[in-house]
Protein backbone atom coordinates (compact mmCIF):
# COMPACT_ATOMS: atom_id res chain seq x y z
CA UNK A 1 0.00 0.00 0.00
CA UNK A 2 1.25 3.39 -0.96
CA UNK A 3 1.58 5.90 1.99
CA UNK A 4 -0.17 9.06 2.16
CA UNK A 5 1.43 12.64 2.84
CA UNK A 6 -0.44 15.13 4.50
CA UNK A 7 0.78 18.95 4.78
CA UNK A 8 -0.82 21.31 7.39
CA UNK A 9 -0.53 24.59 9.13
CA UNK A 10 -0.77 25.21 12.67
CA UNK A 11 -1.13 28.56 14.93
CA UNK A 12 -0.01 28.55 18.99
CA UNK A 13 -0.45 31.21 20.75
CA UNK A 14 2.18 32.71 23.25
CA UNK A 15 1.88 33.60 27.00
CA UNK A 16 3.71 36.77 26.03
CA UNK A 17 4.97 38.38 23.02
CA UNK A 18 8.68 36.80 22.10
CA UNK A 19 11.05 39.81 20.88
CA UNK A 20 14.79 39.36 19.58
CA UNK A 21 16.55 41.58 17.23
CA UNK A 22 15.28 40.71 14.47
CA UNK A 23 11.29 41.58 15.69
CA UNK A 24 8.73 40.07 17.46
CA UNK A 25 5.59 38.04 17.32
CA UNK A 26 2.87 36.34 19.52
CA UNK A 27 1.60 33.09 17.72
CA UNK A 28 3.93 30.29 16.41
CA UNK A 29 2.74 29.27 13.30
CA UNK A 30 4.14 25.61 12.24
CA UNK A 31 4.26 23.35 9.56
CA UNK A 32 3.24 19.43 10.42
CA UNK A 33 3.82 16.86 7.74
CA UNK A 34 2.02 13.75 8.24
CA UNK A 35 2.87 10.46 6.42
CA UNK A 36 0.13 7.66 7.00
CA UNK A 37 1.28 4.00 5.70
CA UNK A 38 -2.17 1.92 6.36
CA UNK A 39 -3.31 2.35 10.11
CA UNK A 40 0.45 3.66 11.18
CA UNK A 41 0.78 7.57 11.30
CA UNK A 42 4.24 9.69 11.97
CA UNK A 43 4.14 13.21 11.80
CA UNK A 44 6.99 15.80 11.96
CA UNK A 45 6.54 19.50 12.83
CA UNK A 46 8.73 22.66 11.75
CA UNK A 47 9.17 26.10 11.49
CA UNK A 48 9.66 28.41 8.63
CA UNK A 49 12.43 31.16 9.29
CA UNK A 50 12.30 34.21 7.52
CA UNK A 51 15.87 34.85 8.55
CA UNK A 52 16.69 31.60 6.54
CA UNK A 53 13.89 33.05 3.16
CA UNK A 54 11.52 30.44 4.22
CA UNK A 55 8.08 30.85 4.46
CA UNK A 56 4.71 28.95 5.21
CA UNK A 57 4.55 28.57 1.36
CA UNK A 58 7.70 28.58 0.51
CA UNK A 59 8.32 25.25 3.05
CA UNK A 60 4.89 23.38 2.22
CA UNK A 61 6.16 24.01 -1.60
CA UNK A 62 9.40 22.46 -1.10
CA UNK A 63 7.34 19.34 0.83
CA UNK A 64 5.29 19.19 -2.44
CA UNK A 65 8.42 18.70 -4.52
CA UNK A 66 8.91 15.59 -2.60
CA UNK A 67 5.11 14.13 -2.71
CA UNK A 68 5.35 11.64 -4.79
CA UNK A 69 8.91 10.27 -3.25
CA UNK A 70 7.56 10.28 -0.05
CA UNK A 71 4.57 8.15 -0.65
CA UNK A 72 6.47 5.73 -2.80
CA UNK A 73 8.23 5.24 0.37
CA UNK A 74 11.52 7.33 0.28
CA UNK A 75 14.23 6.26 3.16
CA UNK A 76 15.46 8.96 5.26
CA UNK A 77 18.88 8.57 3.91
CA UNK A 78 17.39 9.40 0.32
CA UNK A 79 15.65 12.41 1.86
CA UNK A 80 19.15 13.97 2.60
CA UNK A 81 19.76 13.69 -1.13
CA UNK A 82 16.20 14.69 -2.54
CA UNK A 83 15.38 17.80 0.00
CA UNK A 84 17.72 20.71 1.12
CA UNK A 85 18.38 21.30 4.41
CA UNK A 86 16.29 23.47 6.09
CA UNK A 87 12.32 23.39 7.82
CA UNK A 88 10.75 21.69 5.22
CA UNK A 89 12.91 18.35 5.30
CA UNK A 90 13.11 18.49 9.40
CA UNK A 91 8.94 17.91 9.00
CA UNK A 92 9.51 15.30 6.19
CA UNK A 93 12.32 13.36 8.37
CA UNK A 94 11.09 13.59 11.72
CA UNK A 95 7.77 11.99 10.60
CA UNK A 96 9.70 9.55 8.57
CA UNK A 97 11.57 8.50 12.15
CA UNK A 98 8.04 8.44 14.09
CA UNK A 99 6.32 6.62 11.66
CA UNK A 100 9.54 4.11 11.30
CA UNK A 101 9.75 3.42 14.79
CA UNK A 102 5.39 2.82 15.28
CA UNK A 103 5.99 0.03 12.54
CA UNK A 104 9.09 -1.61 13.78
CA UNK A 105 7.68 -1.39 17.49
CA UNK A 106 11.04 0.12 18.44
CA UNK A 107 10.91 3.76 19.35
CA UNK A 108 13.58 6.33 18.20
CA UNK A 109 14.93 6.63 21.44
CA UNK A 110 16.07 3.00 21.73
CA UNK A 111 17.80 3.39 18.23
CA UNK A 112 19.36 6.65 18.98
CA UNK A 113 20.02 6.81 22.58
CA UNK A 114 22.39 4.76 24.13
CA UNK A 115 22.20 5.56 28.16
CA UNK A 116 18.27 5.23 29.56
CA UNK A 117 16.43 8.50 29.20
CA UNK A 118 16.56 11.40 31.40
CA UNK A 119 14.94 14.34 32.10
CA UNK A 120 16.50 17.65 31.22
CA UNK A 121 17.36 20.75 32.41
CA UNK A 122 15.88 23.51 29.65
CA UNK A 123 17.21 27.31 29.48
CA UNK A 124 14.29 29.78 29.70
CA UNK A 125 14.17 32.79 27.63
CA UNK A 126 13.70 36.05 28.84
CA UNK A 127 12.69 38.43 25.80
CA UNK A 128 14.06 41.51 24.49
CA UNK A 129 13.00 45.02 26.16
CA UNK A 130 14.35 47.57 28.17
CA UNK A 131 16.50 46.87 31.08
CA UNK A 132 13.52 47.32 33.45
CA UNK A 133 11.35 44.85 31.68
CA UNK A 134 13.88 42.15 31.27
CA UNK A 135 14.98 42.39 34.80
CA UNK A 136 11.25 42.27 35.99
CA UNK A 137 10.80 39.82 33.84
CA UNK A 138 13.91 37.67 35.34
CA UNK A 139 12.42 38.34 38.47
CA UNK A 140 9.36 36.45 37.14
CA UNK A 141 11.39 33.74 36.42
CA UNK A 142 12.63 32.87 39.95
CA UNK A 143 13.40 29.49 40.57
CA UNK A 144 14.84 29.18 37.48
CA UNK A 145 18.38 27.89 36.90
CA UNK A 146 19.10 28.53 33.67
CA UNK A 147 18.20 31.58 31.48
CA UNK A 148 18.34 32.98 27.82
CA UNK A 149 18.72 36.28 27.45
CA UNK A 150 18.11 38.55 24.42
CA UNK A 151 20.11 40.81 23.67
CA UNK A 152 21.44 42.50 20.13
CA UNK A 153 19.67 45.71 20.27
CA UNK A 154 21.39 48.49 18.51
CA UNK A 155 22.12 50.38 22.36
CA UNK A 156 21.92 49.80 25.80
CA UNK A 157 22.92 45.81 25.56
CA UNK A 158 24.96 46.86 28.53
CA UNK A 159 22.41 48.20 31.05
CA UNK A 160 20.29 44.75 30.04
CA UNK A 161 23.16 42.60 31.28
CA UNK A 162 23.67 44.37 34.35
CA UNK A 163 19.82 44.78 35.11
CA UNK A 164 19.80 40.88 34.37
CA UNK A 165 22.71 39.66 36.18
CA UNK A 166 21.41 41.95 39.47
CA UNK A 167 17.85 40.53 39.42
CA UNK A 168 18.60 36.77 38.32
CA UNK A 169 19.40 35.43 41.75
CA UNK A 170 22.75 33.51 40.76
CA UNK A 171 20.43 31.73 37.71
CA UNK A 172 23.29 30.85 35.31
CA UNK A 173 22.83 33.33 32.43
CA UNK A 174 23.11 32.24 28.13
CA UNK A 175 23.46 35.55 26.45
CA UNK A 176 22.01 35.42 22.56
CA UNK A 177 22.68 38.35 20.91
CA UNK A 178 20.99 36.82 17.52
CA UNK A 179 23.95 38.81 15.09
CA UNK A 180 23.10 41.99 16.73
CA UNK A 181 26.34 42.62 17.85
CA UNK A 182 28.88 44.60 15.59
CA UNK A 183 32.72 44.69 15.72
CA UNK A 184 32.32 48.23 17.45
CA UNK A 185 30.80 46.85 20.15
CA UNK A 186 31.76 43.52 20.56
CA UNK A 187 34.59 44.19 22.96
CA UNK A 188 32.85 45.77 26.11
CA UNK A 189 30.16 43.52 25.41
CA UNK A 190 31.89 40.71 26.02
CA UNK A 191 33.40 42.44 29.11
CA UNK A 192 29.94 42.93 30.50
CA UNK A 193 29.02 39.10 30.04
CA UNK A 194 31.90 38.08 31.58
CA UNK A 195 31.15 40.48 34.33
CA UNK A 196 27.93 39.38 34.65
CA UNK A 197 29.18 35.37 34.80
CA UNK A 198 27.72 34.37 31.55
CA UNK A 199 28.54 30.89 30.71
CA UNK A 200 27.52 31.72 27.17
CA UNK A 201 27.41 34.21 24.35
CA UNK A 202 25.28 33.05 21.19
CA UNK A 203 26.08 34.27 17.60
CA UNK A 204 27.48 37.55 19.00
CA UNK A 205 27.88 38.85 14.86
CA UNK A 206 26.28 38.33 11.72
CA UNK A 207 26.82 34.92 10.18
CA UNK A 208 29.52 35.38 7.33
CA UNK A 209 30.85 38.26 9.32
CA UNK A 210 32.38 36.69 12.06
CA UNK A 211 36.29 36.27 11.34
CA UNK A 212 36.94 38.75 14.31
CA UNK A 213 36.08 35.87 16.88
CA UNK A 214 39.14 33.73 16.27
CA UNK A 215 41.38 36.79 17.01
CA UNK A 216 39.32 38.19 20.01
CA UNK A 217 40.25 36.10 23.69
CA UNK A 218 36.73 34.34 24.59
CA UNK A 219 36.40 35.82 28.56
CA UNK A 220 33.25 33.37 27.95
CA UNK A 221 32.46 30.90 25.69
CA UNK A 222 30.75 31.56 22.34
CA UNK A 223 28.63 29.43 20.88
CA UNK A 224 27.70 29.65 17.20
CA UNK A 225 23.96 29.66 15.75
CA UNK A 226 23.20 31.24 12.56
CA UNK A 227 26.69 30.48 11.55
CA UNK A 228 25.50 26.70 11.49
CA UNK A 229 23.51 24.24 9.42
CA UNK A 230 25.02 21.29 8.54
CA UNK A 231 27.91 19.22 9.32
CA UNK A 232 30.19 20.38 6.57
CA UNK A 233 29.88 24.14 8.09
CA UNK A 234 31.74 22.83 11.17
CA UNK A 235 35.57 22.75 9.81
CA UNK A 236 35.62 26.55 9.33
CA UNK A 237 33.95 27.73 13.02
CA UNK A 238 36.67 25.81 14.79
CA UNK A 239 38.12 28.85 15.54
CA UNK A 240 35.97 31.46 16.36
CA UNK A 241 32.92 29.40 18.10
CA UNK A 242 33.49 27.16 21.40
CA UNK A 243 29.79 25.23 20.93
CA UNK A 244 27.35 25.31 18.50
CA UNK A 245 23.99 25.59 18.65
CA UNK A 246 22.19 22.62 16.96
CA UNK A 247 18.23 23.31 15.66
CA UNK A 248 16.30 20.35 13.72
CA UNK A 249 14.92 23.37 11.75
CA UNK A 250 18.60 24.53 10.41
CA UNK A 251 19.95 20.72 10.24
CA UNK A 252 16.84 19.55 8.21
CA UNK A 253 15.95 16.99 10.82
CA UNK A 254 16.98 14.57 13.68
CA UNK A 255 19.30 12.40 10.46
CA UNK A 256 21.72 15.42 9.63
CA UNK A 257 21.43 16.20 13.50
CA UNK A 258 22.62 13.22 14.88
CA UNK A 259 25.36 13.45 12.44
CA UNK A 260 26.20 17.19 13.00
CA UNK A 261 26.92 16.40 17.14
CA UNK A 262 29.08 13.35 16.30
CA UNK A 263 31.29 15.63 14.12
CA UNK A 264 31.25 18.39 16.21
CA UNK A 265 32.14 16.37 19.51
CA UNK A 266 35.37 14.85 17.15
CA UNK A 267 35.61 18.72 16.76
CA UNK A 268 36.12 19.30 19.97
CA UNK A 269 33.33 21.76 20.18
CA UNK A 270 30.63 22.15 23.44
CA UNK A 271 26.95 21.26 22.09
CA UNK A 272 23.97 23.42 22.67
CA UNK A 273 20.60 21.74 21.46
CA UNK A 274 18.13 24.49 20.23
CA UNK A 275 14.75 25.18 19.22
CA UNK A 276 12.77 27.87 17.28
CA UNK A 277 9.21 28.53 18.93
CA UNK A 278 6.89 25.78 18.44
CA UNK A 279 5.10 23.26 19.74
CA UNK A 280 6.07 19.69 21.89
CA UNK A 281 6.14 18.28 18.66
CA UNK A 282 9.01 19.79 17.48
CA UNK A 283 10.59 19.60 20.73
CA UNK A 284 10.34 16.24 21.44
CA UNK A 285 12.82 15.14 18.48
CA UNK A 286 15.39 17.57 20.37
CA UNK A 287 14.51 15.91 23.61
CA UNK A 288 16.42 12.73 22.03
CA UNK A 289 19.18 14.70 20.72
CA UNK A 290 19.96 16.88 23.69
CA UNK A 291 20.54 13.87 25.65
CA UNK A 292 24.19 14.13 25.13
CA UNK A 293 24.53 17.34 24.77
CA UNK A 294 25.72 20.21 27.56
CA UNK A 295 23.33 22.57 27.10
CA UNK A 296 19.57 22.27 25.96
CA UNK A 297 17.24 25.15 24.87
CA UNK A 298 13.85 23.73 24.48
CA UNK A 299 11.35 26.03 25.99
CA UNK A 300 9.23 26.63 23.50
CA UNK A 301 5.86 24.88 24.85
CA UNK A 302 6.79 27.22 28.28
CA UNK A 303 6.19 30.14 26.06
CA UNK A 304 2.42 29.12 24.59
CA UNK A 305 -0.64 29.87 26.38
CA UNK A 306 -1.42 26.05 25.62
CA UNK A 307 0.78 23.47 24.02
CA UNK A 308 -0.88 20.77 21.78
CA UNK A 309 -2.37 17.41 23.61
CA UNK A 310 -0.27 15.08 24.90
CA UNK A 311 2.90 17.55 25.07
CA UNK A 312 5.94 16.93 27.12
CA UNK A 313 5.94 17.30 30.92
CA UNK A 314 7.74 20.25 32.08
CA UNK A 315 8.27 20.47 35.94
CA UNK A 316 9.72 23.98 36.11
CA UNK A 317 12.40 24.13 33.96
CA UNK A 318 12.87 20.63 33.86
CA UNK A 319 11.70 18.55 30.64
CA UNK A 320 10.45 14.83 30.55
CA UNK A 321 11.09 12.86 27.22
CA UNK A 322 8.36 12.46 25.21
CA UNK A 323 6.16 9.58 25.26
CA UNK A 324 4.52 7.26 22.57
CA UNK A 325 1.51 9.24 22.01
CA UNK A 326 3.33 12.55 21.18
CA UNK A 327 6.00 11.16 19.16
CA UNK A 328 8.79 8.80 18.76
CA UNK A 329 6.81 5.40 18.95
Amino acid sequence: MARRLSVTVESFELAAAFTIARGSKREAVVVIATIEDGATTGRGECVPYARYGESIDSVRQTIETARAAIENGISRQELQRLMPAGAARNAVDCALWDLEARLSGRSVASLICPAPLRALETAYTISLGSPEEMAAATRAAAGRKLLKIKVGAASGDIDRIRAVHAAAGGARLILDANEGWTEANLAENMQAAAAAGAVLVEQPLPAGSDAILADLPHAVPVCADESLHKTTDLAALRSRYDFVNVKLDKTGGLTEAIALVTEARNLGFGVMVGCMVASSLSMAPAVLLGQGADIIDLDGPLLMKVDRPAGLVYAGSTVQPPTAALWGG
